[in-house]
C-alpha cells in the first residue's frame, strides 16, 4: 500500500514536471519579440507583475530592439490597468518626452490626462492639483490634435475638472471671508473671476470683492473693482453688486468721518 502511494505521488510529480517543461513559449524571430508576446499574454491574464518583469527585461537587455519602445508604452498601460495612476502618469510622460514622434501620440497624451484625472478625490475640499494637470493635457489634445477621437471626451473631462477646481476655489474664498480674513478672501474671489465662466460663481465673487474691500476700508479698491466689473457682472447679481458698492462707499465714508 505504501509503495503504491509513493508511486502515485511520483507519477503526479513527473506529470507536473514534464507538463511544465513542455509548455511552449510564444513564437518570435528574436528573444525580445518572444518576451513581448509573453508580457502581452500575462497582461491579458491579469498577471501584471510578471508582465512588468518581462517588459523590464526587454528594456534593459534589448534597449535598441523594435520592441523596446512598445515595452515602454505597455508598461505604462499596465500601471494604468493596475490603477497605479501616479506611476502610470510618470511612465506616459517619460514615453512622450522620449518619443515625441510616436505615431499614436494623442493616445499617450490622453492617457496622461486620464492618469491625473483618476487621481482626483471624490470631494472638492481635498487636494485638486491633479485636476490642473489633467486639464493641461486634455487641452493639449484639443489644441494640437483637433481631429483626434479623444477631443470630444477631453472637452467633457475639462468641464468636470474645472467644476471641482472652481468649487474648491469658492470654498476657500468663502472660508476666508467668514473668518474675516478679507484680504485673502478678495484674492481668491479675484482668481475666480479670472479663471472661471460660470455666471453664478462669477456674480457671487464680484459682490464679495466689493464687500471685502469695504471691510478693508479701501475706498480706492471699492471704486476700482466696481468699475472693473460693472459691465460684466451677471444680470442676476447686478442689484446685489450695486448694493455692495453703495455699502462699500458708506462704510468708507462713515469710517473717515468717525
Amino acid at each position: 500500500m505504501k509503495r503504491e502511494l509513493n508511486n502515485y505521488f511520483l507519477l503526479i510529480f513527473l506529470s507536473i514536471f514534464f507538463f511544465g517543461c513542455s509548455t511552449d513559449r510564444p513564437t518570435g524571430k528574436t528573444e525580445a519579440e518572444v518576451l513581448f508576446q509573453e508580457a502581452k499574454e500575462l497582461r491579458e491574464d491579469g498577471r501584471y507583475l510578471m508582465a512588468l518583469e518581462k517588459l523590464n527585461l526587454i528594456r534593459s537587455q534589448y534597449p535598441y530592439s523594435y520592441y523596446s519602445t512598445h515595452a515602454e508604452l505597455m508598461s505604462a498601460d499596465v500601471y494604468f490597468e493596475q490603477e497605479n495612476y501616479a506611476e502610470a502618469a510618470a511612465a506616459y510622460i517619460v514615453f512622450k518626452d522620449f518619443h515625441p514622434k510616436y505615431k499614436n501620440i494623442p493616445y499617450v497624451i490622453w492617457k496622461i490626462a486620464e492618469s491625473f484625472y483618476n487621481q482626483l478625490p471624490s470631494t472638492f475640499d481635498r487636494d485638486l492639483s491633479a485636476g490642473n494637470e489633467a486639464i493641461k493635457y486634455y487641452q493639449q489634445i484639443i489644441r494640437d490634435y483637433p481631429t483626434s477621437n479623444f477631443v470630444s471626451a477631453a472637452k467633457e473631462k475639462i468641464i468636470k475638472c474645472k467644476e471641482l477646481v472652481r468649487n474648491k476655489e469658492k470654498y476657500i474664498a468663502d472660508f476666508y471671508f467668514k473668518t474675516e480674513d478679507y484680504l485673502s478672501a478678495r484674492f481668491h474671489y479675484i482668481t475666480i473671476t479670472e479663471k472661471f465662466l460660470d455666471k453664478s460663481v462669477l456674480g457671487h465673487a464680484m459682490v464679495r470683492i466689493l464687500e471685502a474691500s469695504a471691510e478693508l476700508k479701501e475706498k480706492d479698491s471699492c471704486t476700482h473693482y466696481y468699475h472693473h466689473y460693472q459691465r460684466v457682472v451677471p444680470k442676476n447679481y447686478k442689484k446685489s453688486f450695486e448694493n455692495a458698492y453703495d455699502d462699500c462707499k458708506e462704510i468708507v465714508i462713515n469710517d473717515y468721518q468717525g
